[in-house]
């Protein structure tokens, strides 16, 4: 114990404890960075439809703010209901694909879904349930409700979604996480994003 404290007391000691610390920052933020790569390069892809926003919030800084219709979940559609105990709930959600090539909710559980040929599940952020209630459809967000752009590009992007001319291609891994990955005006991607 004593020489392993006179060596990182050593100039040694030092380079050598600087090295460990990088190489953990490292490992970190590759993994930070290869699990997003990895939702976009093989996540299940599916062509998400946007909903005007409110105009008076339309944009913060840089980015676009998105909403879309697979974010009003039917409560008809949630298999064995809302739970009676109010709390922090996650809803899984599952898509198939429209004739339009738009995904929409066929199904919902607070339990996670299994997978099903042609179709997609994907998990919500937690939010707030005060249990059940007489409302028929449930907000949930994705995670994907905020879509960068260089500075000043902005505009254009919220004027065509506003005018129902946007839509988001999302990718979605195995278990329910989803990525933008890329930003489609009148069918035709205007930003794509790098996997890295």
């Amino acid at each position: 114990m004593n020489s392993f404290m006179a060596r990182l007391q050593s100039g040694k000691g030092y380079l050598l404890s600087a090295f460990i610390v990088a190489g953990l920052q490292t490992l970190i933020l590759g993994t930070i960075i290869q699990s997003r790569a990895s939702i976009l390069r093989d996540g299940a892809e599916v062509l998400l439809k946007t909903a005007p926003v409110d105009p008076r919030d339309f944009l913060r800084g840089d980015y676009v703010v998105l909403n879309y219709a697979i974010s009003l979940v039917p409560v008809q559609t949630i298999a064995g209901g809302i739970p009676a105990e109010p709390g922090e709930l996650t809803l899984w959600v599952r898509l198939r694909r429209q004739q339009d090539g738009f995904w929409t909710v066929i199904e919902s559980s607070f339990k996670a879904l299994p997978p099903q040929p042609e179709t997609v599940v994907l998990r919500s952020l937690p939010f707030y349930s005060s249990g059940p209630s007489v409302v028929d459809n449930i907000f949930v967000e994705y995670g994907i409700e905020r879509y960068y752009v260089p500075e000043g590009e902005g505009k254009p992007i919220e004027e065509a979604r506003n005018d129902g001319n946007v839509a988001i291609a999302v990718r979605v891994s195995p278990d329910g996480s989803a990525q933008i990955r890329s930003l489609l005006v009148d069918g035709k991607p205007v930003y794509d994003e790098p996997l890295y």
